[in-house]
């Protein structure tokens, strides 16, 4: 299956994760090539107006390179990291208090998604400064 198919299919967990307070963190990794964007974490969000929200951060390779955060709903946080699939990252990890949820892109653009034991037990969330 496509991987942008099978994307939509894993981002439905996060979203179910999020709703229900399982939400723990989302990290994009296996970067392709050698581009100076090392990783891109979400997490959710404690914002002063208790709107839902998450935190987005891109950590660069380069420590002269500042890392760059912003507070996205979950719907602007899939349209922001979509186009980082198969350009910059090839894996997509979503860390819940239930399961660890893979998506990963394989050279011939096919999506595929794995689940795994928990890693995180509790969910922390970031605070806004806003």
């Amino acid at each position: 299956m496509p991987y942008q198919e099978v994307f939509v299919l894993f981002w439905e967990q996060v979203k179910e994760s999020y709703q229900e307070g399982r939400f723990a963190k989302l990290t994009m990794a296996k970067t392709i090539g050698k581009p100076d964007l090392k990783n891109i974490f979400v997490r959710p969000l404690t914002s002063k107006d208790n709107s839902k929200k998450v935190l987005v951060k891109l950590r660069y390779q380069s420590r002269e390179t500042e890392d760059e955060e912003s507070e996205l709903t979950l719907d602007e946080a899939f349209v922001f990291l979509k186009p980082y699939l198969r350009t910059s990252f090839s894996s997509v990890l979503l860390f819940t208090t239930t399961k660890d949820v893979t998506f990963k892109v394989n050279k011939k653009g096919a999506g595929r998604i794995t689940e795994n034991s928990p890693t995180f037990h509790n969910v922390t969330e970031a605070k806004s400064d806003l």
